[in-house]
């Protein structure tokens, strides 16, 4: 389970806006970061997903939060799509490029038998401790505003501690002071 442990290291090279970065570990440190892992560039489920992760980057970028997304194609392949799809070309975080299978590795996502990434989603705090995460199989789609309000969660129960939130719990509602009192009572 990679829930409260830091991530592993790692290096890698990523496409963001025309230009090509390195990515490492250490990116994920100082800020909250999203990771979302998909099976592969020029495919249509992976397109929708990345699309809906851009419609919410501005709203992420509002609560300080990083947005990266990964497949196990090359950043070579990740720029070709960007400037091949008109959608994709739209997307301003950072993609980044896994062909040895170091992240998917690290974060236990590698479909060994076919090379490729699981759909898996992590949220990552400012310790670069993963905080959620969420696999899906391949044909099984993400909605990204689902991030928002985990995030929101996240940052809060951090700022926070003894509280917790509840079920479809939302920004300013109401939180839980965990207490022995509360056992069997909600």
């Amino acid at each position: 389970m990679l829930i409260g442990t830091t991530i592993g290291n790692f290096n890698a090279k990523a496409y963001k806006q025309g230009e090509f970065i390195d990515i490492s570990n250490e990116d994920f440190k100082g800020k909250w970061s999203v990771i979302c892992f998909y099976p592969a560039d020029f495919s249509p489920v992976c397109n929708s997903e990345l699309i809906d992760l851009q419609d919410q980057y501005e709203e992420l970028k509002g609560l300080d939060v990083e947005v990266y997304s990964c497949s196990t194609d090359t950043h070579y392949c990740h720029k070709a799509w960007h400037e091949n799809d008109e959608e994709i070309s739209q997307i301003k975080y950072v993609m980044i490029g896994d062909p040895a299978h170091q992240l998917a590795r690290v974060f236990d996502v590698l479909n060994e038998e076919f090379g490729y990434a699981h759909r898996g989603t992590f949220i990552i705090d400012p310790d670069g401790v993963i905080q959620t995460m969420e696999v899906n199989a391949k044909g099984i789609g993400r909605d990204a505003s689902v991030l928002v309000d985990k995030i929101k969660a996240a940052q809060f129960i951090r700022t926070h501690p003894g509280e917790v939130c509840p079920a479809k719990w939302k920004e300013l509602q109401e939180s839980i002071k965990t207490s022995i009192d509360l056992v069997g009572k909600i």
